[in-house]
Order: C-alpha cells, then structure tokens, then sequence
C-alpha cells in the first residue's frame, strides 16, 4: 500500500510517498507537476531495478534512511543509550497531516523513539522550509540526526558548496559527483568562514541565468554537517544536520534546525533570489519596517582603540558632510581596553574615556542627523578582566586552552552568564539613545556545543523582545557567522573584514546566492586597504559598496577634495535609489569575459534595473565583450544609461553609443546580444541604468 502527498507552490512541486506504511521518501522533487497526476504511478514509476549484487528490494532513501533496514548509505539517525549501547531503531509512520505543509509522525515503539518531519511551504518565495525532531521515553545521547534528507537529482554532473576563509568568504566550490560521500563538517561552534551551511546542485549546463538548480541552506549559527552522498546502485542523497556529538548531554527531545530548500528553473538566480526574498521577507523581523536603511559609518579603521570624544566628534562632522546617517562606536569604549588583551566581559564604560558617559558623543552625533551604534563582543571574555577574575567558572572549555584573540568564550548555556550579559547590555541600552549594536564573535568555540547556540538565541531573544527597536548587526571577524538562524534575530551582517574593494566584489557576488542587498554591509574603506595592502581608486571603492547597504569604514580626516566629491555624489545616488533596490533581486550575470563580474539588480515591478559591472583584471581580449542581461521581458523597450560616464579614461577613444547617448533596444536584444560597455582600465566600475518604457502592444511611453 502507497500513501502519497505533494506540496506545490507554482514553481515546484515535492511528491512524498510512504509506502506500507515505512517513513516516507520524496519520490519527485522539482518543476510543477499536473494537478492531475497521478502520484501513486508516479511512485511506481520511480522504482529502480534490482540486480545482481544487490538486495532483493532497494531499501527506502527515506526521510531518514535506517540502518535497520539495510539501507546501505549514511543513516539519518545515530543514538543511543546512556549507557553506550547503540540502538538500531525502525520507524513506522504513524500519522500524517495536511494542511499548508505537511507533518509526518513516525514512531519505533520498541525502541521508545518518535521521529517526527514537518514541512512548510512558502508560496511567494518557493521556499520549503523542513525539519526533523527526534522524541524518546527518557533521556538518550544523539550522535546524528539529519533534517529531513532529500535526493539530488540525476542530471547533474557537479555540486556547488561554499567555503572562505577571514577577509575570504563565499568562495564557490564546484566538486563532481562520484560514487561514495562528500562531507563538509563545521566543528568551530559557530557557523563559520570556512564552511557556510549552503549548497546549490545544478543540472548539467546550467548558468547563473538558465537551467535548473536545487538548493539547500541549514539555518543554525553553531556547528553542522553536509553530507552528498552517491550510491552504488546510483541514487544520491543530500543530508544537512547539527554537527555530529555536539549535543553533549542526553535529551527527551532533539530538534534539527530549518532545512531550506528549493528548486529553480531559472540558473543558479532562481535558487539565489529565493533565498534573498525569504531572508529578507520572511526571516528577519525589522524594528522599522518602512524606513529606509541608513548610510552606516563606523569608526573602527579610523581610531581602532584610542578613542577620544573630541576625535570622534570631528570625525561624526565628517561623516555626516558625506551623507552618513548611522554613527557606530566600534571597541574600545568598555573596561580598561586599550589593545585586544584585555576587558572583555566589563561591559561597563571607560571612565578615562568617557568620563562624562557616552551622552556628549551621543548626543552630538544626533544634532548632526545621525543615529547612533555601540559594538559589543557579548559571549567573550578576557582573562584579564574583572569579570573572568570573579567568575573563571564561567568559561566554556579547559582552562589552559588556546586563546583566539587574547580571548576566552563565555559558556552561555549557563544561564548566570546570559542573565549577568543581559543586565549589563540593557544597563547601557536603558541609560543611552542607541539604535544599532554590532554584534561581534572574534574567535571560534574550544568545543562544538550545540547548547552554545541555543543559549546565545536566548540572550539575543531577550534583548530583542525588550528592545525591540534596536538593530543588531552579526559579526564575527567579518562573515563568520551568516546564517538564517541568526538572521531570524538580527538586521544586518558585515560580510566580510575585508574593505578591499576588488576582494569585496568577488564575495558579494557569490554570496548573493543566499544573501540580499537589505542585510549586507558593505563600506568603503581607506584609500590604502588595511588587510590586503592594496590601493584603489575612490570611485571603485565606492561603487563596489554601493552595490549593497552602504556604509563607509575610512578615516574621512584622510580624504581629499576629489575622494569627498566622488563619495557625495555616489551616496546621493544610492540614497535616490535604496528603496527600491533594497528589495529588488540580484543577479548574478554570465559574463563572456572572465575579467569581468557583473550582476543586475531588478526592481520587484520590472520597470527598473542597474547592472554593476566590475573589471578585476586585464581582459584578455583588447575591446569588451558584450555583457547579457537577465529577467527582462523579450518584447518591452528599455531605455540604459552609462551611468557614470564622468569616469571615462582618455584611452578610451572610440564612439560605441553608450559612451555618449541613453540607448533604447528591446529585451531581446539586451539579454540575446548585450550591452557593448566602453574600455577601462582593471579595479574599475562600469553601472549602467535601465528603465522600462514600453511593453508589447502599448503605444505609449
């Protein structure tokens, strides 16, 4: 007997089957099926064959495939006894409801185990988020416990999983399927540089703007787990779950974080504005909805530790005259803390510092139109510090291990932590105007410990629910921890350390696969980069900033006339447009000259658009190659301009039209053909802006 049910949301369709009454297994998973199909032959149909060297009935690639039923790849569930005895359990499906997603509940009643697998569908986004719970009669250690585990699609050739490093994150791998397991396992605590919990498998010949992609991203800030896996008999499953032993103590109850998943027809954009619209729609919660997202600078590249109120005051002067409409105090301000080694944890005012509070810098910075920004570091502390000297117990790990910047990390399981960081966070919030905290995470954890995570959610829940004005950005040395899960309490994140504009545009462009422009920071840094060494023109650092949420990171006392101008007039432009393209979609655009990254961002209507498009090195060819764009309609007229046609270099000598005159060519066109940009120089911006004009069979413009 079959049981079968589907979710669809227009674009997709996900066909689960359960049959003779086992855990459920998708046995469909991609475009919209017919709402006539049938689902039990479609099952049927599915079936592979049965050969020699094989068991006489293929076991389920289930929602969690069991070892208790031979299935001969990577179960979905390791636990066992407090006592070390390892179970083997087998599940029957127990019930299953529907409604606008979809519960399954399955139970192992000699082993006392119930597995219970939610899915909910998201039909403006085609987001389909899913989860798995383990329940027991009494407690029990996880060793593993996947989310509900899915299959990858045959006609693929190559996955796409995602690794960094500090001042490198987002960096794409692409990795050929082959027969035996791919694992990707985070073990530092937090969501980390190195292995951010997404992948993208893409159907062979797929592009950016064309074919079909699958993607996955686990929401959860601590250590996870990826596992790919190919089959002999050639069947492949993609599992996601919390990293493996990083629940410590036995539990009634195990939950894994939300699966995210979807499928596109569209490239790797599909994939990626779904992501974007979900994050940024559904996930993130906003203090202010409907205002506009601010011009950020923050003081950190200009003063670093020596902090001097008239200093600071000069340079908010300065920021404002650029446009900046968020001031943010980075470290220093707290404790004794002059340098990186000490005060962590006295998350008090420096009275050397400050001796009159933080009021005349604050109140300073709101005469000028600009809210104002703390930086804290919550879960670290120093060991030189009154707080670790009156409460060593209090940090996580062996006392004599290895520090990560000077520093040690709090144990926020332990509620006396969390409730001794709330008290002093709030006592600055409740005494001071401040809107915006920068959420910094410095090191990496001396042991995965899932209840790590759950209790730096709870502190930040707290401060969230009593302040519910205030933005936080996640920080952790730049993109250390970007998640969904931490998303879901925080605003904003700062993507990476590196204000290396040619760094910057490389790791904003492929982490737009997940992440939209609402949520990224980016700023413009010194003219001389602090962690790269590199020097760049103004007008490409700006630009490259601008691309996302717009910040600046300098110190503004360096600029000069030229620099200032070049930064006014870009940040009036992105000031003119942020509305709209805080919430439009990015695309990242296949660009026939490999020297090249461009993407164009789309307005949620249609009617507008504008492509960045990046040169980060010498072409290899002497003219540009003509640049396609994307999601445009075939039929509709738009009308492009060079938008920064000011920065032009005196090589560039011939007459191609964009150079001196807007342009009106057909969707066809733009996205068939592309747009002929003029020659530059390498570590230089072209942005070009389009407008809708017509559509097919309207005669007005």
């Amino acid at each position: 007997m079959v049981q079968t049910y589907r979710l669809d949301d227009g674009r997709q369709s996900l066909v689960l089957a359960s049959e003779d009454g086992r855990i459920p297994q998708v046995t469909y998973w991609g475009a919209s099926l017919p709402m006539e199909e049938d689902l039990t032959t479609l099952h049927a149909a599915s079936g592979i064959d049965v050969t020699g060297g094989m068991l006489d009935v293929n076991p389920d690639l289930s929602l969690c495939p069991e070892a208790a039923r031979s299935f001969p790849g990577h179960p979905g569930l390791i636990v066992r006894e407090t006592n070390g005895a390892v179970l083997a359990p087998k599940f029957d499906a127990a019930n299953i409801t529907q409604r606008e997603g979809v519960s399954i509940t399955c139970q192992d009643i000699e082993n006392g185990l119930t597995l219970t697998f939610d899915f909910a569908l998201d039909a403006e986004t085609h987001v389909i988020t899913c989860q798995s719970t383990l329940d027991a009669t009494r407690p029990v250690y996880l060793e593993w416990l996947a989310a509900p585990v899915l299959p990858a699609p045959q006609y693929s050739d190559e996955m796409i999983d995602v690794s960094g490093r500090w001042c490198g994150e987002f960096q794409l791998n692409r990795c050929e399927w082959s027969a035996g397991m791919k694992v990707r396992e985070n073990r530092t605590g937090r969501t980390g540089h190195e292995h951010f919990p997404g992948l993208l498998i893409p159907t062979t010949g797929t592009t950016n703007v064309q074919g079909e992609c699958y993607g996955f991203h686990y929401g959860w800030s601590g250590g996870h787990k990826m596992i790919a896996e190919e089959l002999q008999d050639g069947r492949r499953q993609i599992q996601f779950g919390s990293m493996s032993g990083s629940e410590l103590e036995p539990a009634k109850r195990f939950k894994t974080a939300p699966l995210y998943i979807t499928y596109s027809d569209t490239g790797l954009n599909g994939c990626g504005i779904s992501f974007q619209r979900h994050l940024r729609d559904k996930i993130v919660t906003w203090p202010k909805p409907d205002a506009p997202r601010p011009v950020h600078y923050n003081c950190w590249e200009a003063v670093y530790f020596d902090h001097q109120v008239p200093v600071l005051k000069d340079i908010a002067n300065r920021a404002a005259n650029l446009g900046a409409e968020r001031f943010v105090l980075d470290d220093g301000w707290f404790g004794s803390r002059n340098d990186d080694t000490t005060s962590l944890g006295d998350w008090t005012l420096d009275p050397r510092k400050y001796p009159d509070g933080l009021s005349p810098l604050i109140q300073h910075v709101h005469s000028l139109g600009m809210t104002f920004g703390l930086w804290f570091e919550p879960e670290m502390v120093d060991e030189d510090s009154d707080t670790y000297r009156r409460n060593p117990q209090w940090a996580l790990g062996a006392v004599d291990q290895t520090l990560g910047r000077q520093q040690k990390v709090l144990n926020m399981a332990l509620p006396d932590v969390r409730d001794f960081l709330y008290d002093q966070i709030s006592a600055i919030l409740r005494t001071n105007e401040i809107e915006y905290i920068k959420w910094d995470h410095n090191r990496v954890l001396p042991m995965a410990d899932g209840a790590q995570t759950r209790g730096t959610y709870a502190l930040l829940d707290r401060l969230r629910s009593d302040f519910p004005q205030v933005e936080i950005e996640s920080c952790a040395s730049g993109g250390g921890r970007i998640d969904f899960g931490i998303m879901a309490r925080t605003q904003r994140v700062w993507l990476s350390d590196s204000n290396d504009a040619l760094e910057r545009l490389r790791i904003q462009h492929d982490a737009a696969l997940f992440l939209p422009a609402a949520v990224t920071g980016s700023h413009v840094g010194p003219r001389v980069c602090h962690t790269s060494g590199r020097t760049l023109d103004i007008t490409f650092r700006a630009w490259v900033a601008a691309q996302r949420h717009l910040g600046f990171e300098m110190d503004p006392r360096e600029l000069d006339d030229r620099e200032i101008k070049v930064l006014k007039q870009v940040t009036q432009w992105w000031k003119d447009n942020r509305d709209w393209m805080n919430r439009a979609d990015i695309l990242r655009l296949d660009s026939a000259d490999t020297a090249v990254i461009a993407e164009q961002q789309m307005a949620n209507d249609g009617k507008q658009f504008v492509v960045f498009a990046g040169k980060v090195t010498t072409s290899s060819q002497i003219s540009p190659r003509p640049l396609r764009l994307a999601a445009l309609e075939l039929d509709a007229t738009y009308r492009i301009s060079l938008r920064n046609r000011d920065e032009l270099s005196e090589l560039s000598r011939g007459d191609s039209a964009l150079k001196t005159q807007d342009l009106e060519l057909s969707g066809t066109y733009l996205m068939r053909h592309g747009i002929t940009l003029p020659w530059s120089f390498p570590e230089r911006m072209w942005v070009v802006e389009g407008t809708r004009i017509s559509r097919k069979n309207d005669a007005t413009k």
